[in-house]
């Protein structure tokens, strides 16, 4: 039987330039911690919308800044509505529109990020549409602890609510029990992200850090 892919618009949200990611602050310094946001965000749009079973991508911020570059790099910008990343997701997702079959969450953390494993998790979520037809889905990639998620994809978009923050593994998967929709947990390379020294240490390493996007 062959599987037919999902609709599926990718929503990246990323803060603005000044104050994110401070937990760096010990490595690099604001202009450099903003090099590398741009850095991630320029790297994460290229790579959805290289991915073939992305039809679009929307970035959400309250940067003008940020949502200028995500124009000039073919995404959709989304101005964030609300404080926190749940409430600019929620507004994102009101922006797709309607007949969109899934929306897939892809923070710009995320230095392993590819059109192969973007597809991955839309793959994941047709797979699981063909065993069950007509039942919801939610595929999440958690980061390397464990406890957070760095990629969700929820089919149809509007299934479960966002959960992101503390423990969003597990509030994700709760959200999708109590809305009956198949779960789906996927190894991934999205798993690895950059929230400490270390890691982006890890992630230079790796030839994926804060260099590799200048």
């Amino acid at each position: 039987m062959t599987v037919q892919p999902l609709e599926t618009v990718a929503l990246i949200p990323v803060r603005s330039l000044s104050g994110a990611k401070s937990r760096l602050g010990e490595t690099l310094d604001a202009e450099e911690r903003a090099d590398l946001i741009l850095a991630m965000l320029r790297r994460t749009v290229e790579q959805a919308i290289q991915a073939s079973l992305v039809s679009r991508v929307l970035v959400v911020s309250s940067d003008d800044g940020l949502l200028d570059e995500a124009r000039a790099l073919g995404a959709t910008p989304v101005r964030q509505d609300g404080d926190g990343r749940n409430a600019a997701l929620d507004h994102a997702r009101a922006a797709t529109g309607r007949g969109v079959g899934a929306v897939l969450v892809v923070p710009t953390d995320l230095p392993c990020v590819s059109a192969a494993a973007l597809d991955g998790l839309v793959e994941a979520a047709a797979a699981a549409v063909s065993a069950e037809p007509g039942k919801a889905v939610v595929v999440l990639v958690p980061d390397q602890h464990g406890l957070g998620t760095n990629a969700l994809l929820i089919a149809p978009p509007d299934t479960i609510s966002f959960r992101f923050g503390e423990g969003s593994r597990m509030d994700h998967a709760a959200a999708a029990a109590a809305a009956g929709a198949s779960y789906v947990e996927l190894n991934s390379p999205l798993a690895f992200d950059i929230d400490t020294p270390d890691d982006l240490l890890e992630a230079d390493r790796l030839g994926l850090g804060h260099e590799a996007g200048r």
